[in-house]
């Protein structure tokens, strides 16, 4: 089971079909126990940083996700999620993101022929071959919607980037932590692979819990 964490922000509906279309029965919630003995959790969410982290707080679900990833269950960020993963971000002066990741997450900056926020296909480039991005082939083209983008501190974690004006960390792996600042439930069939990649490492990591 793919738990999705539910702390009201937007795009919820839109990650639970895709993974509904994959044959998946994704449960959207904010319990402790679910989410704790899910196979695999999803953070998706499109908003402000600031606004995010307050619900998480409010739900009581910062020191949750931390337990699931410490626990090793496969986690997956999207978009807001990516950033919420990160210790801050220039949108929310003064609030903390989860931290469970060291970067900075900056305001992409104005040029000319370039609008912000960032909204539209772009392609990815593969530093390095992430988990999620097996059998995909080179620079695939996914949906961004962001005004704000990663720089990680240690760029060994960036599994896939792409340019708007400035090099966009468009994807990390640290361990079962994955997150992807474009939205994979809305980049058609390279997207749903994406997520069915996920799935298939979420299901490994089930069948290893079960070992007795």
């Amino acid at each position: 089971m793919i738990g999705i964490i539910d702390y009201d922000a937007g795009n919820i509906k839109s990650v639970e079909k895709a993974l509904t279309f994959l044959g998946e029965e994704p449960v959207v919630t904010r319990d402790r126990e679910v989410l704790l003995h899910a196979d695999g959790v999803i953070l998706p969410g499109v908003g402000s940083f600031g606004d995010a982290m307050g619900k998480l707080c409010t739900y009581g679900l910062t020191d949750v996700i931390r337990e699931a990833v410490a626990a090793g269950t496969p986690f997956l960020g999207i978009c807001l999620g990516l950033q919420l993963l990160f210790e801050g971000s220039e949108e929310s002066p003064g609030v903390q993101g989860l931290g469970i990741l060291k970067g900075k997450i900056l305001r992409i900056p104005e040029k000319d022929g370039l609008k912000v926020p960032h909204m539209g296909w772009n392609s990815l480039t593969f530093p390095r071959q992430g988990r999620l991005f097996q059998e995909l082939g080179q620079n695939p083209y996914v949906y961004f919607v962001h005004s704000y983008y990663l720089k990680a501190e240690d760029e060994s974690i960036v599994t896939a980037t792409a340019d708007y004006g400035v090099k966009i960390h468009a994807s990390v792996e640290w361990k079962n932590v994955f997150a992807c600042q474009f939205h994979p439930e809305k980049s058609s069939g390279i997207g749903l692979r994406i997520l069915e990649n996920f799935i298939n490492l979420a299901r490994c990591s089930g069948k290893k819990k079960e070992i007795p």
